[in-house]
């Protein structure tokens, strides 16, 4: 069956979101959960980068990054769960053209950062552990600002590419979108044209594939390395070192698998659950995840709040 008949992308001046679910009884138990997730989120994440920033013992390459990385967390899961959660409060579905698209935007950016970031991390490790006498002039202070700044660059302009390409789409007369974002795979199930190329090679190759790739080879040598550590108690402190972000990769990694599929592979349940994942559960659990399993984390927040010692023994 064809789609329905083809409009002008000009005339398009909204759509609905139709968030997870339409039944009425539901909408007060979504917001309080989602609401209760985001503020844990926000709060957490910001403490993060108050902590590393507070303490000079944490300016060092590996928390740099991770400062930045709940920066991008906080702002990606505002730029999501914000719009939720005001069209559950106000009882609208509604958002306009060009609030979709700037949502769209910011979707891509952060999200496009945290995966940059999550690949820079993983060199990091490459090199703290490959590397470890030379690690400080390896890692320069320069050379991670200069890292930093091309993940923005290179987040930001894929994104104004795909905003670019998404604003020369003509939309069909379905404006309804079956989730509670404006989702690059259910904008293009809305166009008329073909868009499979678009998808492809903005969100596919720059977005996932290349920062996985990063990851991946970084991943596999240092378990190379660490399986030609003669003794099982070093094995265990290698690994523990860098469990933390390597239990944040492989929950990323996990869902990439969805994202990388064609629009018309796509189902609204399957999105749906990963995206919530995505964009609510994993930027909460990161708090958690790289504090209590480090122990400078942990005396840090001690320092932070005056106890004089550590909150989680």
């Amino acid at each position: 069956m064809g789609k329905p008949g083809r409009v002008n992308q000009t005339t398009v001046s909204d759509f609905l979101l139709l968030g997870l679910s339409e039944q009425p009884k539901q909408q007060f138990l979504l917001f309080s959960i989602f609401l209760g997730m985001y503020l844990v989120t926000v709060v957490g994440n910001l403490l993060i980068i108050l902590v590393i920033s507070s303490d000079p013992h944490l300016h060092t390459p590996m928390y740099f990054f991770l400062a930045n990385l709940s920066l991008a967390d906080a702002c990606f899961t505002s730029t999501l769960i914000s719009k939720m959660l005001a069209n559950i409060y106000s009882q609208s579905q509604i958002i306009s053209y060009s609030g979709c698209l700037t949502q769209l935007y910011f979707l891509l950016v952060f999200g496009g950062l945290d995966n940059c970031l999550l690949a820079v991390m993983a060199y990091d490790h490459y090199v703290a552990i490959f590397q470890p006498l030379h690690y400080s002039t390896a890692v320069s202070p320069q050379l991670y600002a200069l890292m930093l700044g091309m993940c923005w660059l290179l987040t930001n302009c894929p994104a104004l590419i795909h905003m670019l390409l998404l604003t020369h789409l003509a939309f069909c007369t379905q404006k309804a979108i079956p989730h509670f974002y404006c989702g690059p795979s259910a904008l293009l199930k809305l166009a008329c044209s073909d868009t499979l190329t678009v998808i492809i090679i903005t969100m596919g190759l720059t977005f996932l594939t290349a920062p996985l790739l990063l990851i991946v080879l970084s991943y596999v040598h240092i378990s190379w390395a660490v399986f030609n550590i003669s003794s099982p108690g070093g094995q265990w402190k290698a690994f523990s070192t860098h469990g933390s972000h390597l239990t944040v990769v492989l929950l990323f990694g996990s869902l990439m698998g969805v994202y990388l599929l064609p629009p018309s592979t796509h189902s609204t349940e399957r999105d749906s659950r990963a995206t919530i994942v995505y964009t609510a559960i994993i930027p909460m659990l990161n708090p958690f995840i790289y504090s209590l399993r480090n122990k400078d984390m942990k005396e840090a927040l001690g320092k932070l709040f005056g106890s004089g010692k550590i909150f989680f023994p």
